[in-house]
């Protein structure tokens, strides 16, 4: 069935004033989705006025997220925001009154709304506001008048102005192999301070000037967690990697609060656009709360969001210490509708790919040539540091979500995991490890006996750039066959949940979940393991909506289409659980909806322009080539020129 013909219809069309939007804004008011983020009290909690529901969609390709049971191809809300009712069409005509809305699905998928446990979505936000290299592949001179471009477009800066660009490809200088280094960008015709943002999050190279306002020189020490790069002379070449990039990133003003906010607001526009409906923001310190506090205030914050306290590697040694650190921004914030607390994430590695190998390895890297180098990459917390972290936060109710990329930080976080076990005896804390990009084989059965989450990025699961030329010279065969083993954690009986990393990769939810299965997706030169990894189309879409409700602690009231739980929903333009594998990708979102409430409508206006966005940005998570950022440079930064 094309798109075309499976387009929902209306009765009439659903907008914010709409009655199942008012009922649910009444309910948001008496407590929203953060009073609502706790237990629900049963099957039939909440229900509304049976015979008069809210909303109808009906001729549905229900995928309800439950094992077994009957067809499903329709589901009722109710005018307090839950599912009222799921079953046959004929069923659920009975719960249709006068001004109830109808949207007639056509054939197309109803499901939970996408939950992504590892996303960025105010880092988004911010990013937009600077200009992007897009990830492009450059050579030097290339670079070079791509950058003098963007101080073209920003006049009147000079001589400390700083010019701050976003998505810069650590691995992309051509010819391959060219490392950074801060005299190309001392070439640039400005005194100004200059940093490049890597879009891995991990990586910021910086030029002289701006190595000079930070203080950095040979007798710079590295700090905790991170790395000040040098080069053979011992002198700084201007690329700092993880905790070492705030030594420069403090130095650059903030941008102001309510273009932060307008920028975030947009941002999170197309979360809602792509599906999403719960969010668990892995990078959150008090600057991040202050932006959804305004966020909240302004009902710009359209989802549920479950912010993940950042604990830098230092606090890691002081668990009483970080832990009265979390509860004091709990305090301070937990008033903002919507906000639900209770998490925090530590760094334990870095990234994998050369040139950057700061993810920790058991064995270490190789030279490219199939030899073995003194590196084994970059372990931030030691494991007896991260079990009493762990501990002394799993004590006090609070769950542990770690950023582990290689197989040595990938145990380590389980090893931290089990000490904790044993020091407080806890079973149910939902502790999750993120990436998991490398698995040692002997660690997977690890997940389950712990009760780890294994929080996957599938998107990343393809054959491409970085996952070969970056990488299969420099680990090898044996070990690149581990890469992102989704179906052997899961075989092993993990819990799997699913994210975006948004917007260190691009927030293209679909192609995620095609991902999942066929482990090449719409940009991938070629499948990546997928007859030992890919996983079962029903299994991408479990992860991705009740595996990570589960992680969330959510799944007593989100993640699955049964009576009784919120009704955040979305309405698809085609069925996904029957579509050819590839036509994934390309799903649109026509509703979407949170607690009842449309957050987006793809016929309205601001629905179609974050659709609009979403389009733009799906033409390529990675671009390869120097075209893409050149050939559209104003689109890349922003400005509106042309």
């Amino acid at each position: 069935m094309s798109s075309s013909e499976s387009r929902p219809s209306r009765r009439s069309l659903l907008a914010s004033s709409g009655a199942v939007a008012m009922a649910a804004a009444a309910g948001v008011a008496a407590g929203g989705p953060a009073a609502a983020a706790g237990p629900a009290a049963g099957p039939s909690a909440g229900h509304g006025r049976r015979g008069s529901a809210a909303l109808i969609v009906h001729h549905a390709r229900v995928f309800t997220g439950l094992p077994g049971g009957r067809p499903v191809e329709a589901v009722a809300v109710g005018r307090d925001g839950r599912i009222l009712a799921t079953g046959r069409d004929g069923e659920l005509r009975r719960l249709s009154g006068r001004d109830t809305e109808v949207v007639d699905a056509r054939g197309a998928t109803v499901m939970s709304g996408i939950h992504d446990g590892h996303v960025h979505p105010l880092g988004a936000g911010k990013r937009s506001l600077r200009p992007s290299l897009e990830g492009a592949e450059t050579t030097e001179t290339e670079l070079l008048g791509i950058l003098t471009g963007f101080l073209e477009d920003s006049p009147g800066q000079e001589p400390d102005g700083w010019l701050v660009v976003e998505d810069w490809n650590p691995v992309g200088l051509l010819p391959q192999g060219t490392a950074p280094h801060h005299t190309l960008l001392d070439r640039l015709p400005t005194r100004r301070p200059v940093a490049l943002v890597g879009g891995d999050g991990h990586n910021i190279w910086v030029n002289g000037r701006a190595l000079r306002i930070a203080g950095i020189d040979a007798s710079t020490p590295d700090p905790v967690g991170g790395k000040i790069v040098k080069g053979a002379d011992g002198q700084p070449t201007g690329v700092l990697k993880d905790d070492a990039q705030p030594l420069v990133t403090r130095h650059i003003p903030e941008p102001d609060p309510a273009e932060l906010t307008a920028a975030c607001a947009r941002a999170l526009e197309r979360a809602a656009a792509s599906g999403v409906t719960t969010m668990m923001d892995a990078w959150v310190g008090r600057g991040e709360l202050m932006t959804y506090q305004a966020l909240a205030a302004s009902g710009k914050l359209p989802q549920r969001v479950v912010p993940a306290i950042r604990i830098e590697a230092d606090q890691a040694k002081d668990p009483a210490g970080a832990l009265a650190y979390a509860k004091g921004l709990r305090r301070e914030f937990e008033g903002v509708r919507a906000l639900r607390f209770g998490m925090v994430k530590v760094f334990l590695d870095g990234v994998i790919e050369h040139p950057a190998q700061t993810a920790a390895l058991l064995e270490p890297y190789l030279d490219g040539a199939g030899r073995p180098t003194d590196n084994r990459g970059e372990l931030y917390v030691s494991a007896l540091d991260y079990g009493r972290l762990t501990a002394a936060f799993n004590r006090a109710g609070w769950q542990m979500h770690a950023h582990g990329l290689g197989d040595r930080a990938v145990r380590t976080a389980l090893d931290g995991y089990a000490w904790a076990r044993r020091a407080t005896g806890l079973r149910d804390t939902r502790n999750a490890v993120a990436h998991l990009q490398l698995v040692d084989p002997a660690d997977l059965g690890r997940f389950a006996r712990l009760g780890v989450v294994a929080c996957m990025q599938l998107q990343w699961a393809a054959q491409d750039t970085w996952t070969m030329e970056a990488l299969l010279p420099y680990i090898g065969p044996e070990r690149h066959r581990w890469m992102y083993p989704a179906r052997s954690l899961e075989r092993q009986g993990a819990r799997l949940s699913g994210g975006s990393d948004w917007p260190v990769d691009a927030l293209q939810v679909w192609n995620q979940i095609r991902t999942a299965v066929d482990r090449r997706g719409a940009h991938g030169e070629g499948e990546l393991y997928r007859e030992l990894e890919g996983l079962d189309r029903g299994s991408a879409l479990r992860m991705h909506t009740y595996g990570t409700a589960w992680q969330l602690r959510m799944d007593r009231l989100t993640g699955t289409v049964r009576e009784g739980r919120a009704a955040d929903l979305v309405v698809l333009d085609r069925d996904v659980t029957r579509c050819p594998v590839e036509d994934i990708s390309d799903t649109r979102v026509e509703l979407t909806l949170v607690d009842g409430r449309v957050v987006h409508d793809a016929r309205s206006e601001s629905g179609r322009a974050a659709a609009a966005g979403l389009a733009r940005a799906a033409q390529g998570p990675r671009p390869a080539s120097y075209e893409a950022v050149h050939g559209d440079r104003h689109r890349a930064c922003g400005c509106g020129g042309h």
